[in-house]
């Protein structure tokens, strides 16, 4: 393992692990263990190499190391796309959480409204480049689970059933729309409308019941759910269907509609917080008010979120949690320590803040 010494009178001077052994007096195994944060020995000689370390301003050589070992240090995160504030964020978390693990990460988009984009994706994988891939699977995107039956480590992470076939990591989104509901229930709402929807429900929620993937569907599920069991009936006419488009401007026309068709409604489920920042300005310029005669609340706890002038209720996004256990995960299986695959869940919870009733 090669290290290099920090600047000394204007020049950079390459050293060896030679040389750190020697300076503390150690073996070469030792200075190894120490550095790798392996081996057993006192917790003295760590300290004294740690101390030579620290002295000498050492850096491992990480594309020596990765030579070494026949990884390249790099996974790829494959997304749909980065314009979505969640998709953004889990970007940033999963470099954040490989980077504490000395891994970069390659950041790539697929074409998510066609199946040869993400079979493309799969199957042109370079594993000369990158060690593995964690995949956000779109909820459009057209595959079957054979697609995901691939050479290299893979990770999927999202609402997209992955029938065994790869890892799955994801919160449980039918839970947390039943969450969101009785949240809502709870605090005195009694008819629910709700905007994301991604299909038609106007002649009732016979497919719904059965549904096993997608962020629209099981979150919708949930709520659905929620309301039998508090034997509050969900209306097909209060649920307002946006298609793909989970945008401010599609939350507000879609909300707009719903007060426009007459129908009464004190709260509103969001499928997500881009959604609920569109249905709170529909609201605000119906001069309904929030959350006396409407509570809103979204998902994904997005930045601007907090910020709003009136800070919106949400679902936590477990980002924090999803990006290092799907870091862990392709990194087990990068290094051989995990081999079946696994269904791998979390549960959300509500952030409560001005757009619902304390």
């Amino acid at each position: 393992m090669v290290m290099e010494a920090a600047m000394n009178g204007g020049e950079r001077k390459r050293v060896t692990l030679r040389d750190v052994a020697q300076t503390a007096g150690v073996s070469l195994k030792t200075a190894s263990n120490v550095i790798n944060g392996t081996g057993r020995m006192s917790a003295d000689t760590r300290a004294k190499v740690q101390a030579v370390i620290d002295e000498l301003g050492y850096q491992v050589n990480i594309a020596a190391r990765n030579l070494n070992s026949d990884h390249t240090g790099v996974i790829t995160l494959a997304v749909p796309t980065l314009t979505p504030p969640y998709l953004a964020e889990l970007a940033n978390r999963v470099i954040d959480a490989a980077r504490q693990r000395g891994y970069s990460v390659y950041v790539t988009t697929y074409e998510e409204g066609s199946a040869e984009g993400l079979h493309e994706l799969l199957h042109g994988f370079n594993t000369t480049v990158s060690d593995g891939m964690i995949l956000s699977l779109s909820e459009v995107a057209q595959f079957s689970p054979d697609d995901l039956r691939v050479p290299y480590p893979l990770v999927c992470v999202g609402a997209r059933d992955t029938a065994g076939v790869a890892d799955h990591v994801t919160p449980n989104d039918t839970a947390a729309g039943a969450t969101a509901a009785g949240y809502l229930l709870d605090h005195g709402s009694t008819r629910l409308a709700v905007v994301g929807a991604r299909s038609d429900y106007s002649k009732g929620f016979d497919a719904l019941r059965c549904a096993v993937e997608g962020n629209a569907e099981l979150r919708l599920r949930g709520i659905l759910e929620e309301c039998e069991r508090q034997g509050i009936p969900l209306s097909p006419q209060l649920i307002g269907n946006t298609g793909a488009d989970w945008t401010i401007g599609s939350g507000y026309h879609t909300t707009a509609r719903l007060i426009e068709s007459g129908m009464p409604f004190d709260g509103i489920v969001a499928l997500n917080d881009q959604l609920a920042i569109g249905a709170i300005s529909a609201l605000t310029a119906a001069q309904i008010g929030i959350p006396d005669n409407v509570q809103v609340i979204g998902f994904d706890d997005i930045e601007e979120a907090e910020y709003l002038q009136q800070p919106l209720t949400t679902m936590a996004s477990c980002l924090d949690w999803l990006a290092p256990v799907a870091v862990d995960r392709i990194l087990g299986r990068i290094d051989g320590r995990i081999h079946a695959p696994e269904l791998i869940e979390t549960f959300s919870y509500v952030i409560p803040r001005a757009t619902t009733r304390a």
